[in-house]
């Protein structure tokens, strides 16, 4: 065998059959424990330099402005606008059951796809106008309407200030948050008057 070859098994030899020695290099540099700080002390902390600078009086200032404001005038609902054209539109309440309904002894009163219109068993005892608040036009034309109707009116904001109109009109006002009730009745222009007619809903939507 040549002499390299064997050189090179000694080598081989040597490496893995030496014990291995870990060797203590030293510190560099200064050494710390490790420690976590509570979560909670940490919020508290934060608040109190907040307090002490007066951030959190005024974060909280900035909060109560914001929640009066949201309150006193609330987002208008979108998609609707001054009537341009009067319109009228019907609406059929009518609904079809997607089960039974059964009593308390599990009998089947209705089956489902029984059609039923809530207007069978029951009446609208109310008037609804929606109007926007912000139009003067329109706030005249919803005081008049409520003086002359025969039948209660429940009054509607789609925009404006409700508790400014209630503070005026000494009465409740209510406001559509979020549009539920104009998406309902497909009203797109206001005023509007929705009222029964029959056994269908009738959507006024209204020029002044």
């Amino acid at each position: 065998m040549p002499s390299r070859s064997i050189t090179a098994i000694s080598l081989i030899f040597l490496v893995f059959c030496t014990p291995l020695r870990a060797e203590d290099l030293g510190v560099i540099g200064p050494t710390y424990d490790i420690t976590e700080r509570d979560l909670i002390e940490v919020f508290k902390d934060k608040f109190r330099r907040m307090e002490k600078t007066g951030e959190l009086a005024a974060m909280q200032e900035n909060y109560k402005k914001r929640v009066i404001e949201g309150v006193e005038r609330p987002r208008p609902v979108p998609g609707i606008k001054p009537t341009e054209v009067a319109k009228t539109h019907y609406i059929d309440p009518t609904f079809t059951l997607d089960r039974n309904v059964v009593d308390e002894h599990g009998r089947i009163l209705y089956p489902a796809g029984t059609k039923i219109n809530p207007f069978d068993y029951d009446r609208m005892s109310k008037v609804l106008l929606f109007f926007d608040g912000r139009d003067k036009g329109q706030v005249a034309f919803a005081k008049r309407f409520m003086a002359e109707s025969k039948t209660p009116v429940k009054p509607i904001l789609v925009a404006g200030e409700p508790l400014k109109l209630m503070r005026e009109w000494k009465r409740e006002v209510f406001y559509d948050q979020g549009g539920a009730l104009s998406r309902r009745f497909a009203i797109t222009q206001s005023p509007a008057v929705v009222a029964q007619e029959g056994k269908r809903i009738r959507v006024d939507e209204v020029r002044p």
